[in-house]
């Protein structure tokens, strides 16, 4: 399958099956993250798969209504970009753990899961980060949701390539 039918493939899952994504599997999916392009090989992916006790602890953060998001999915993948305090290389670390990210959630495709990025609110508070042992000097990029899709979500409309691309003289 080629990239493109790959990319066109991925879709945001909001529905998974019970089962776990096999520890093994994604350490598979994650190791695809060492291939995204990066100034320096700084490598500044983190990724930490969220136990039973660390999501127990960021549900309770949560509350209710984040609880019942977080129970969407069987495997829960926090995603964090580590910074060095430099803004230039700051800036393209963040941007070199969101292109890790793409690659992974490209792997998982692959492999038939579904997969969910998303950025909950709580990661953006001292006491959501502490749940989830996030350190000062890392920034949460994502919370990927992996497992079995339940349903294939419809594709969405996406705009032109002609809309968002210029030629320059």
């Amino acid at each position: 399958m080629s990239l493109a039918d790959l990319a066109a493939r991925r879709r945001t899952h909001k529905a998974f099956g019970s089962e776990p994504v096999p520890p093994e599997t994604l350490l598979e999916l994650l190791d695809v993250a060492r291939l995204a392009p990066n100034h320096h090989l700084t490598q500044p992916w983190r990724f930490r798969v969220l136990g039973t006790e660390t999501l127990a602890r960021l549900k309770e953060c949560g509350g209710p209504a984040e609880a019942a998001k977080l129970e969407r999915a069987p495997t829960l993948v926090l995603a964090t970009a580590a910074l060095s305090g430099d803004l230039i290389q700051d800036e393209e670390d963040v941007c070199a753990t969101a292109a890790a990210i793409m690659l992974v959630l490209l792997a998982a495709t692959e492999r038939g899961l579904a997969s969910y990025w998303r950025t909950p609110g709580i990661f953006r508070t001292a006491r959501g980060r502490e749940a989830v042992g996030v350190p000062h000097g890392e920034r949460v990029l994502a919370l990927l949701h992996f497992g079995a899709p339940e349903r294939d979500p419809a594709p969405r409309e996406r705009a032109p390539v002609d809309t968002y691309v210029a030629f320059l003289d």
